[in-house]
């Protein structure tokens, strides 16, 4: 703790060699963080890039920081879920059609190929629609299924919160199906 202290009062003073250690302290564990989110090894690394220059930016403020990986994890997440929308707005939407074999195992079946396209919009559709942290929960859990409890330390939530999104994503999924 003692050691990250000089450290950020070196980068606050622009210690470039203090921050390149830093970089190198974190990079690996918020890369995994920002793929965890995007999927997209690209993505992850554009976002880390960000995260790193907003860091910079903000050098002299680091030594106010109560918890950095919090903080840290917290601007990966909110740059994460902004390159998304982004990414959205551009007609490049996580498509239904790319991840099925790996959102619904139990789907696994011919009847998959005879969902209509319709079917398939409004799935995603109904995805999209979720809140932007329970959609990344839902994503973890089912797309990269990843156990519960792995979510929740990486996302630095308790489990019931992790079980409380999937519920909520199952919940609105089953009724923006169900009722069309």
């Amino acid at each position: 703790m003692e050691d990250l202290t000089k450290e950020l009062l070196l980068i606050s003073k622009g210690d470039e060699l203090a921050f390149n250690s830093f970089m190198n302290r974190y990079s690996k564990r918020l890369y995994y963080h920002a793929f965890g989110i995007l999927s997209k090894k690209e993505m992850a690394e554009e976002v880390l890039s960000d995260v790193f220059l907003e860091v910079w930016r903000l050098r002299k403020t680091l030594l106010e920081i109560v918890s950095m990986s919090s903080w840290l994890n917290t601007i990966v997440y909110r740059k994460s879920i902004s390159y998304l929308r982004k990414e959205a707005k551009s007609n490049q939407e996580i498509s239904f059609e790319e991840l099925q074999d790996f959102a619904f195992p139990d789907m696994q079946s011919p009847i998959d190929d005879m969902l209509s396209r319709e079917e398939i919009q409004g799935l995603n559709e109904a995805i999209n629609s979720l809140p932007p942290k329970c959609k990344h929960v839902f994503f973890l859990a089912k797309l990269e299924q990843m156990p519960y409890a792995e979510i929740a330390q990486m996302l630095q939530i308790s489990l019931s919160t992790v079980n409380y999104h999937i519920g909520y994503a199952m919940n609105t999924l089953k009724k923006r199906l169900v009722d069309g």
